[in-house]
């Protein structure tokens, strides 16, 4: 396994010392400056630690400790203390108000001829055979489709500060009967 040396200069181990011993952080961003601490091979360091011993004391596996080591040689220092965070390529959305309207209108009608109701393959099929998408999966449909019940069903539960009160009538009905100035 390669060898990643750490050399952090006096202002890097002061902003690590700081994380490391005040403040309110992400416990795995504490983790992280205490490993890049401890494995610290500059004059500034005077209890330099080996990785097996890091990760006895901190109790974790060799692999993070070199993980972290990796990316502050390769990355730089914030890419260190922040972890994998922003490695997921960000993606357009395909599924536009527009296509989940003409998708809605297809599904409220008739199903294709040898067919009782529409599956969410043969959507998925049928909106990219009318071109309203390139491609689309039968998850995304799924998806789509279900949204709509679900504004419904919030719809249909009532007043939820009502349910918080625990207000019943005195034929045992449900608080949604009394004025909400009750």
């Amino acid at each position: 396994m390669k060898r990643y040396v750490v050399t952090l200069e006096k202002v890097e181990r002061d902003e690590l010392s700081s994380i490391a011993s005040k403040g309110s952080h992400r416990s795995q961003k504490v983790i992280n400056a205490l490993i890049l601490l401890n494995c610290d091979e500059s004059e500034f360091n005077e209890h330099q630690a080996t990785g097996d011993a890091i990760a006895e004391i901190l109790r974790i596996s060799l692999r993070k400790v070199d993980r972290v080591k990796k990316r502050f040689v390769e990355e730089g220092l914030e890419a260190a203390l922040g972890g994998r965070q922003g490695r997921r390529p960000s993606y357009v959305r395909k599924a536009d108000g527009e296509f989940e309207a003409r998708l809605m209108a297809l599904s409220c009608g008739a199903p294709p001829e040898g067919h009782a109701q529409w599956s969410l393959r043969l959507l998925a099929d049928r909106v990219v055979e009318l071109g309203y998408i390139d491609a689309v999966s039968h998850e995304t449909v799924r998806r789509v489709l279900k949204k709509p019940t679900q504004a419904v069903a919030a719809c249909r539960m009532g007043d939820s500060s009502a349910r918080q009160r625990r207000l019943r009538c005195g034929h045992g009905e449900g608080a949604r009967c009394l004025p909400a100035c009750l």
